[in-house]
């Protein structure tokens, strides 16, 4: 049975592109923005749009790295957790957004062959140096969708009121 894998994929599309308790989603924030305003941090301590869709991009390809292999390779320290703003600019905001809608479905596709047993399996984090098993990290990975979500309606709302752009 997959009851409850089926509910964390549910919740994973929700939080993309559904409608939620919480009331918006990815899709609906990022809908909201236009592309020339993806690279802007609107004060100096928030990230991008694009900075936030390229970190969580990485956490989501290391979370389908540790489902296919049982280990990670990332670290809250790696270069790659959070890419400049000029780093991201040469990829593009297209290539950017693509990938973060593919790492989605491949991880959906992924959790899809899967029981629910496999949340009991284990998997060693290369960050946080030890085992856990899979529903430790799903279940992490929903938490961090919805947190940078929160941080991406406040960068949203700061840039359409072109409040402190810098």
């Amino acid at each position: 049975m997959n009851i409850l894998l089926n509910h964390i994929i549910e919740q994973l599309i929700e939080i993309q592109n559904g409608q939620n308790w919480i009331g918006s989603s990815y899709e609906k924030k990022l809908n909201r923005v236009s592309d020339d305003l993806v690279f802007i941090r609107p004060k100096k301590d928030l990230h991008s749009i694009a900075e936030i869709i390229s970190h969580l991009t990485l956490w989501r390809k290391e979370a389908i790295l540790k489902i296919k292999t049982g280990k990670g390779s990332k670290t809250d320290d790696c270069e790659e957790n959070w890419l400049s703003n000029d780093q991201l600019k040469i990829k593009g905001w297209k290539n950017i957004k693509s990938e973060y809608d593919s790492s989605l479905s491949e991880l959906i596709k992924l959790l899809k062959e899967k029981d629910d047993q496999f949340l009991h399996e284990e998997y060693y984090d290369t960050d946080f140096k030890g085992n856990f098993n899979y529903n430790f990290l799903l279940k992490g990975m929903l938490h961090h969708d919805i947190y940078h979500l929160g941080q991406l309606g406040i960068i949203i709302k700061y840039l359409n009121n072109n409040t402190s752009l810098s």
